[in-house]
């Protein structure tokens, strides 16, 4: 159990008490911040000078701007319109100008003169092609200090290039205004105890976290808050790795029912009957999970693979471990395409006696009463030993006779509560067993897996057929169009099928989950499509367009083309994806609820509509739907996107490698930071403030070695309240939930 909780830290405090109600209430409501912590964690985003100056004529319009700027003159007009003046306020960087523009403001005149210098804050707009910012806040330097800085007196000197924290703004708060509420609360903060250990500091040589606030918010020179970013960087990564080391070694206090497959049972009889050797990255996975389900403690491991790798078989042959106990499996899918899928995969690799024994069922929350009450009593009773569902099988009506292991596919695709509530179904702790097909660089393991064993499976199973992926780059070429389905039905032709897949079900919608990666360039967003756009691809490709066109297309006659969608009737969707499979379906055009897990041998082609619309993660799990069967596999990603944009960056990066471990490295590179993290995490744990699971890989390896160390000889943190204060504080509730539901 973790030690109780010290006393509370000046960090606690609310800012209220320290900043008086008013000031507290305006830095909640703009920035959510409510403790002295939260304001001190609200770091600079930049450091200027008072003797530089902003580019101006590269700043952003409708962006919220803070600059360092000097006023070049003033002028005041009268309104035509209506009663009243503008005061027009000329200010300059040496080679572009901005306007700012006060509305029966001329007493402002009398501080903004020529010559003077300051920090001007607001909206950049545009009126008659300049840019301005209305009705500005501005804060104006020390005009005593500006008159001698350059005379060489010293102090004058010194002011002049102090480094000016500018910090994340809002249109009521702005930077200024932070960096006051931030003094204020540093010239009455007491003593912080700090979390990183001083023998921990010593060795990597950090300043210890008082002084690292006030080098970070209060720097004299560049060096100060470079020193003070280093300390707090690091204990950010050291925080959060104990804490998730500390979860995971509660994870291990917690009692579970071992799980081991007897000789001649029906993991051995399973093995005996599989028409292939498995690979040796499958055999060494399973036997880590073998080793975890004959534990007394709950099995918590994520398996990473490529797509087709093998991580359902790895899956299923721990569902038959845990069977031979008598115990039961769920296996929580994120569609009822995919879950339907499971479920026949899984009968068809069982074989009708194994089948027969197991009794698989299927639970999802599209089909009919009778059909859900005959799975719920096959679940309660324990005659179903591994029961497949979507979301359903979190409902409160759902019991399992005795649950012993959770399989979570895509877990990605779920939140904090829903993988918690299909544990917290078992009599004692289940064993829980995460897959995902994307790809995690290893910082972000550790960052957002830390609590979890991993796995990885990298070698794909005899058998599998290359896939060549290549851009169709409509912007430039627009003739390609033809040849994307000319190639179609030579496909068709062969007896193949292909799949085409688009961002949007209609012209008015995407589909919910589809297509995360926004669209960036004016050829991706425009509703008007470029100058020689081919009309045989609509620029923003909708399912509905899309299969209306191909079955206009006279290359594409007698071709059988069906639509797919997540909008279709549960029973419709499945039916769609059955007939796909028995090849009653040459040209399935469909959203991503193709993405992952569907398995059609005999589809050799995947079609990708404004591939720019999509991440890079997704269009590698799509390409892998093809070439799971004889047949060599081929991508065609078509975009309208520019040379040179980052949507077309991201595209050219899935076509150049199959390597999907390659492709996350390079996802991380592109994307920021947040949806990086934030599509792995579903939710619940506290963003990074200044660590970067980009750069910081070394610094956070370091953190957790450090943290483990510190774990092993005091795992209640009895002798380190402070880390324990700063765990609970860096780490909330639903944080809390969201580590424990793993």
């Amino acid at each position: 159990m973790p030690a109780p909780l010290p006393d509370p830290s000046p960090l606690d405090a609310s800012l209220s008490s320290a900043l008086g109600g008013r000031t507290a209430q305006a830095m909640q409501k703009a920035f959510g911040l409510r403790t002295v912590g939260d304001l001190l964690a609200h770091y600079p985003r930049r450091y200027a000078r008072r003797g530089e100056l902003t580019a101006l004529d590269s700043l952003p319009l409708g962006e919220s701007v803070t600059i360092v700027a000097e006023v070049l003159d003033v002028r005041e007009r009268t309104m035509r319109a209506r009663r009243g003046s503008i005061l027009e306020v000329r200010i300059g960087d040496g080679e572009g100008i901005l306007t700012l523009t006060f509305f029966n403001q001329a007493w402002r005149a009398r501080d903004l003169v020529p010559g003077a210098r300051g920090i001007f804050a607001g909206k950049v707009g545009d009126y008659r092609g300049l840019r301005q910012l209305a009705h500005p806040d501005y804060e104006l330097f020390d005009a005593s200090h500006e008159a001698v800085a350059g005379v060489g007196d010293a102090e004058a000197q010194a002011w002049a290039r102090q480094p000016i924290p500018i910090y994340p703004a809002s249109a009521s708060v702005a930077s200024w205004q932070v960096q006051r509420s931030v003094e204020v609360v540093l010239d009455t903060l007491p003593p912080v105890d700090d979390p990183v250990p001083a023998s921990v500091r010593s060795e990597l040589e950090l300043v210890p976290l008082r002084e690292a606030l006030e080098l970070v918010h209060r720097p004299e020179k560049d060096r100060d808050h470079l020193r003070g970013r280093d300390a707090l960087r690091f204990q950010e990564a050291f925080v959060l790795q104990s804490a998730l080391l500390q979860q995971r070694a509660e994870l291990r206090t917690t009692t579970a029912t071992a799980r081991t497959a007897r000789p001649a049972g029906l993991l051995e009889r399973f093995d005996a009957a599989l028409p292939f050797a498995r690979t040796s990255d499958q055999v060494l996975v399973g036997s880590e999970i073998d080793r975890d389900l004959g534990a007394d403690v709950p099995m918590n491991r994520l398996v990473q693979g490529e797509v087709g790798s093998g991580k359902t078989l790895v899956a299923l042959r721990a569902m038959l471990a845990v069977a031979e106990s008598g115990g039961q499996s769920a296996l929580l899918a994120p569609t009822e395409v995919l879950a339907g899928q499971h479920l026949r995969s899984i009968v068809r690799s069982l074989g009708p006696d194994l089948a027969a024994e197991l009794r698989p069922v299927l639970l999802t929350g599209q089909m009919s009463t009778a059909e859900r009450r005959r799975a719920t009593l096959a679940i309660v009773s324990g005659q179903a030993r591994i029961v497949v569902g979507t979301h359903a099988l979190i409902s409160e009506a759902v019991e399992f006779y005795d649950l012993g292991l959770v399989v979570v596919d895509e877990q990605h695709r779920f939140g904090v509560e829903q993988r918690e509530a299909l544990r917290r179904k078992g009599a004692a702790p289940p064993h829980v067993l995460v897959l995902t097909a994307t790809p995690i660089p290893r910082t972000v393991a550790m960052t957002v897996f830390g609590d979890l064993d991993v796995s990885t499976i990298t070698e794909l199973p005899a058998g599998r057929q290359p896939i060549e992926s290549f851009v169709v780059p409509l912007a430039e070429r627009p003739g390609w169009a033809d040849r994307i389905w000319q190639r179609s039905a030579e496909e068709v032709a062969k007896g193949r099928q292909v799949f085409v897949v688009c961002p949007a079900i209609d012209a008015a919608s995407v589909e919910q989950g589809e297509a995360t990666a926004p669209a960036d360039g004016a050829a991706a967003g425009s509703d008007d499509a470029p100058e020689g756009a081919a009309p045989h691809v609509p620029e923003r490709a909708s399912v509905e367009a899309v299969t209306a066109l191909a079955r206009s297309l006279p290359v594409l006659d007698g071709v059988r083309v069906e639509p797919l969608h997540g909008r279709m009737p549960s029973d419709e969707k499945d039916a769609v994806m059955q007939r796909f499979a028995r090849g009653e379906i040459d040209v399935l055009v469909a959203t991503t609820v193709i993405e992952v897990g569907v398995d059609v041998p005999n589809a050799s082609t995947m079609v990708v509509l404004d591939a720019d619309r999509f991440g890079i993660s997704q269009l590698h799990q799509l390409r892998g739907r093809v070439g799971r069967g004889g047949h060599p596999g081929l991508c065609l990603l078509v975009t309208h996107a520019p040379v040179d944009s980052p949507a077309r960056e991201r595209v050219d990066a899935v076509a150049a490698t199959l390597d999907g471990f390659e492709l996350a490295q390079v996802d991380l590179e592109l994307r920021r930071e947040g949806d990086v993290l934030s599509s792995l995490q579903s939710g619940g744990r506290s963003s990074l403030r200044l660590l970067r699971v980009t750069t910081d890989g070394d610094l956070i390896g370091t953190a957790r070695e450090h943290a483990a160390e510190l774990l092993q000889s005091d795992p209640s943190l009895a002798g380190h309240p402070a880390l324990a204060a700063a765990i609970a504080r860096r780490v909330d509730d639903s944080s809390r939930d969201f580590m424990a539901a793993g």
